[in-house]
């Protein structure tokens, strides 16, 4: 026969209250962290389609459900349940079985854009971290920053008008600055211009073009172009690249005559025993770190030569105003000479 047992009854009475503390709690309690996580996620979803639909119909490009379900990294139900709510809020809207933004959706979307760019500005200006981590860090942070945190940061950068890679930033309005230029496979032979964008997606095309070491805002002149590759010079080097990378490159055609002297290059190739003098430093030396060389001397017009090389390879050491000062090759690459 089965008998009451006091002190047993309190300590499952005390575990049950554990339990339940542990789970229902105030903020902390792991039912209200799930819960506000998947009310977390399903934001994400929203602005993550809101951004999709901006971009392609920013390209001229329509999107249905099965292209939108395909460029997005979520579960399929939860992308539709997204649908439906954007749908009734006004978000969205379907003409036949194309995805549209609504004027309430575009602006939601803009705002995420501009967040996203402000914050891939403020990685290249303010962090160190390199450039192929911009993207997936802004990707987190466009989801994380409210209105508020998003002007002070906008603020503190200067109001940029263009991100890193030379995409206009959205302002507080909605308003889209024109990005000047034409993909680099339009320009023809002997045509010069200044490259103003690096478009950063698909990121495996992205990769080849950091791996080429190619600068946004550099001066170019087009050697080649035909259907295998385009060959262009700048500062001092020639690259070639398939046309469909060369296509994620936007120039600006300069139409004046410009000259592109043989003897300006990048820092980085000058050789022992040879002399230069700095013409200035690429744009794609930002920030901190553009202001950093500028302190230890590499100002337009000063004296460098080599003086000392690493047998391993990386950093050289440049004498420049008397001191000897270590760069490593990118850093070196962003530096522009006119050699003696």
């Amino acid at each position: 026969m089965n008998t009451y047992n006091p002190i047993t009854a309190l300590i499952i009475f005390f575990i049950i209250s554990v339990i339940l503390f542990v789970l229902f709690r105030p903020v902390k309690g792991w039912f209200w962290i799930l819960q506000k996580n998947l009310k977390g996620n399903e934001k994400i979803i929203i602005e993550d389609i809101l951004k999709q639909l901006y971009h392609f119909e920013n390209s001229d490009n329509k999107v249905d459900m099965k292209t939108l379900v395909q460029v997005l990294d979520f579960n399929n139900t939860r992308i539709v349940e997204a649908i439906n709510k954007m749908t009734i809020n006004n978000l969205i809207y379907f003409e036949s079985d194309i995805l549209k933004l609504t004027e309430t959706g575009r602006d939601y979307a803009l705002r995420i854009v501009r967040v996203h760019r402000l914050w891939e500005r403020y990685l290249a200006d303010k962090t160190g971290f390199h450039k192929t981590e911009w993207h997936d860090r802004a990707e987190s942070m466009e989801h994380r920053l409210d209105h508020d945190e998003a002007e002070q940061l906008a603020a503190r950068l200067g109001n940029p008008k263009f991100d890193p890679h030379g995409d206009p930033i959205p302002t507080k309005t909605g308003k889209v600055a024109k990005v000047s230029g034409v993909e680099l496979p339009l320009l023809k032979v002997g045509s010069v211009g200044r490259i103003t964008h690096i478009e950063d997606e698909p990121e495996v095309i992205y990769k080849q073009i950091l791996a080429e070491n190619i600068h946004i805002g550099s001066l170019i002149r087009v050697l080649e172009n035909n259907s295998t590759r385009i060959v262009f010079q700048s500062e001092g080097e020639t690259f070639r690249l398939a046309p469909i990378v060369a296509a994620n490159l936007t120039v600006a055609p300069i139409e004046k005559e410009v000259v592109i002297e043989d003897n300006i290059a990048r820092l980085s190739s000058l050789n022992e025993n040879e002399t230069a003098t700095i013409i200035g430093i690429s744009k794609e030396s930002r920030g901190d770190s553009r202001r950093r060389l500028l302190d230890l001397g590499f100002v337009k017009g000063a004296s460098i030569k080599i003086d000392l090389i690493n047998p391993l390879g990386q950093p050289h050491a440049y004498l420049i105003k008397g001191t000897s000062i270590a760069l490593r090759k990118d850093q070196a690459a962003k530096i522009l000479i006119k050699k003696d």
